[in-house]
């Protein structure tokens, strides 16, 4: 038998190549720094390939004892999922449109049928799309105004480059009109003459809003609008009545915005107002009045009016509050929504236009839950389509009636093999941190769970991205074998308004690291659980989060699950080349030309913080067509661990070899990666199966 087809006895040891950078002065050795192909996004690089195959060779050796224990899981998590399952029809124009899975299949289809009556139309199969391809996922999708062609973009490696195609639903053919390295919406305008896209530039920035016309060569295409800061992405949409075409550039803490006429978007944008570092806002029209929504006099946001002659002018209809963060708005012909969250609670409140001080508030029947507007496509409606949920309710659609200000109950996510919601309760706990910050923690678990158990943990805390407490079917693999499950709403996120994510960010960034270290103290000391018999999980800068606090208080986690992390942040900023460093500064900050800033992440990036230690058991998982965490950076940090960690824990390292960023694709299939993620964790904590 062939060494290359054999069980491996050893984890794979990756070779030490002396390599080292100096930025003020300062010089840092990387001596696993090969990694990196350096033909990437190609990698072809053997030496590299084969390190990846050898881990995943080790990977599979260790986990084929409890491949039982994955299919079970997996079986589980499967039957709770509702395989033949559809969407509630939603009007647009003319048409209901909705979505369908088929029994066993990985991927939807789109369908819709005229409102006045008429046969199903099947506009999109994502299932045929999808055929024999290892990764598949739509990118965007869009039906003209007068619904007869459908634009739609996707991506079958993970590269997050999609090729935009346009198909014509009266007879079903396509067009040949192709436009490949698309990472964006695509947005019909000039009477369905014309698609706005964007297209991803070598280092994947969409600094661009291009226009397309039907039936031209893409030679032809115009740029509409190029954005010239490398650290700033260019998106475009429509407004809510469909009047103008939005063109939007912003970074993590900057935005700027122009309109164009959706009927001649040929004709000159107008800027809303010149950009000013660390103001964000975003717009839409009514009847000539500008409604903007901006952190200029508040961090929380304000929502002001502008004429649309003088759309600087910004006049304060809700003034910003340290009580209520507004995270957004959406009008409509009669009335406008907007939504927030008051102590981290979502919010959504109908108002007037012509009456400032009417606010109707949209009421829910728990204490704790997370909720919002789903699809209201239309212009004037009676009734808006909601979305809510809860750690103990599974998903429901509800359309709240206006005239009456009544909740109707469309649909309630269907569990095929039994939900008892009544077996389960959540709390909503505050722990107070190092610095005296109360942390709000959301847990949930059985009434006849016995205190002091195993529990799952898990965190996020970047970029102003809330983790909101609600519901998932494949968590329940966990909580009914006797875990809790528990969200940490750190700094970092946007939990408690934007003052939170400030307080996570930068100069600030280790605040999120203590957090959750801190939740997990006190979750031991309350009883909640015990040291050692935590599992730990966080994906991307939550895959960072793993690699901190690990490196803080290794002593406190029992098993930790570290998905496409982050790890890597030192050198991923000072290297400008990347895909998203330059967009990346506001977050984390510059060590390029900021020594503090150097200082600073050197001194808690995961990598460069790996020690001669004891480590908890680790599955890192990576993929290698990931343009926001390169492959490089989870195979760097578990060659170093493996070098130098002093424990005889499980270290495994999964790469993905055909997808990117979001693991496999298909619902099953990233399922069954779940699967496995949870038997390491109750092999890890000897749970009994």
């Amino acid at each position: 038998m062939a060494n290359s087809t054999q069980t491996p006895s050893a984890p794979p040891v990756a070779a030490k190549k002396p390599h080292s950078f100096t930025h003020h002065g300062l010089t840092v050795t990387d001596d696993y720094a090969w990694l990196r192909d350096p033909g990437y996004p190609t990698v072809t690089d053997k030496e590299v390939l084969a390190h990846l195959e050898a881990e995943n060779a080790w990977f599979e050796a260790r986990m084929e004892p409890h491949k039982p224990l994955v299919d079970t899981l997996f079986k589980e998590m499967r039957g709770r999922i509702k395989e033949a399952d559809k969407s509630v029809p939603q009007k647009d124009g003319d048409w209901l449109y909705w979505i369908e899975f088929e029994d066993g299949a990985e991927y939807k289809k789109w369908w819709r049928k005229p409102v006045s009556g008429g046969a199903d139309e099947l506009i999109l199969d994502e299932v045929a799309l999808a055929e024999g391809k290892e990764y598949f996922r739509l990118g965007a999708l869009s039906v003209s105004a007068d619904g007869k062609l459908l634009a739609y973009a996707i991506d079958d490696n993970g590269s997050e480059r999609f090729t935009a195609r346009i198909k014509d639903l009266t007879t079903g053919e396509l067009l040949p009109d192709e436009i490949p390295g698309t990472l964006s919406a695509l947005v019909w305008v000039a009477q369905d003459k014309g698609l706005v896209y964007s297209l991803a530039n070598e280092n994947w920035r969409t600094d661009n809003a291009r226009l397309h016309w039907l039936g031209q060569p893409l030679a032809s295409d115009v740029e509409l609008y190029h954005e010239d800061d490398e650290g700033f992405r260019v998106g475009s949409s429509l407004s809510a009545n469909e009047k103008w075409l939005i063109v939007s550039a912003s970074d993590h803490e900057t935005s700027e915005v122009r309109l164009i006429p959706a009927a001649d978007p040929l004709s000159g944008p107008i800027l809303v107002k010149p950009r000013e570092k660390g103001v964000e806002y975003d717009v839409d029209e009514r009847d000539g009045v500008l409604y903007v929504h901006a952190n200029d006099t508040h961090e929380n946001f304000r929502l002001a009016t502008a004429p649309l002659a003088a759309p600087g002018e910004w006049t304060t209809v809700i003034a910003g509050s340290d009580e209520f963060y507004l995270t957004g708005f959406d009008l409509f012909a009669d009335f406008y929504v907007i939504e927030g969250r008051r102590a981290g609670l979502d919010q959504i409140e109908l108002r007037h236009y012509d009456d400032p001080a009417y606010v109707q508030p949209i009421k829910f029947p728990e204490a704790s839950y997370s909720a919002g507007l789903a699809d209201n496509p239309e212009w004037a409606v009676d009734r808006l389509r909601l979305s809510y949920e809860s750690m103990v309710s599974p998903a429901t659609v509800y359309d709240y009636h206006l005239a009456d200000k009544s909740l109707e109950t469309l649909k309630v996510q269907e569990i095929p093999s039994g939900y008892d919601a009544s077996l389960y309760r959540t709390e909503r706990l505050e722990i107070t941190a190092r610095d005296g910050t109360a942390i709000p923690v959301s847990v949930v678990m059985r009434r006849d769970r016995p205190e002091g158990g195993p529990l799952y943990l898990y965190g996020y805390g970047a970029y102003g991205i809330s983790i909101d407490p609600g519901f998932s079917t494949a968590r329940l693999s966990l909580v009914d074998r006797g875990f809790a499950y528990a969200i940490a709403h750190i700094r970092g996120g946007d939990d408690l308004g934007r003052a939170w994510y400030k307080a996570g960010k930068l100069e600030r960034r280790t605040n999120t690291f203590n957090d959750f270290v801190d939740v997990a103290r006190d979750l031991i000391a309350r009883g909640h659980t015990q040291a050692g018999k935590i599992a730990i999980a966080g994906g991307s800068a939550g895959g960072e989060l793993m690699g901190a606090v690990i490196n803080q208080a290794p002593e406190l986690f029992g098993a930790v699950a570290a998905h496409v992390p982050f790890v890597d942040v030192l050198a991923t900023m000072l290297d400008e080349s990347l895909p998203l460093t330059p967009g990346e500064w506001p977050e984390w900050g510059n060590p390029i030309e900021d020594k503090a800033a150097f200082d600073l992440i050197r001194s808690y990036s995961p990598y460069d913080q790996v020690t001669a230690q004891a480590y908890p058991p680790l599955l890192v998982t990576a993929g290698l067509n990931d343009p926001r965490v390169t492959y490089w950076e989870p195979a760097k940090w578990v060659a170093k661990l493996r070098e130098l960690k002093t424990d005889g824990n499980e270290l495994l390292l999964k790469t993905n070899m055909g997808a990117g960023h979001g693991g496999k694709s298909g619902r099953f299939e990233s399922l069954r990666e779940t699967a496995e993620e949870f038997a390491f964790i109750l092999w890890q904590l000897g749970v009994e199966a």
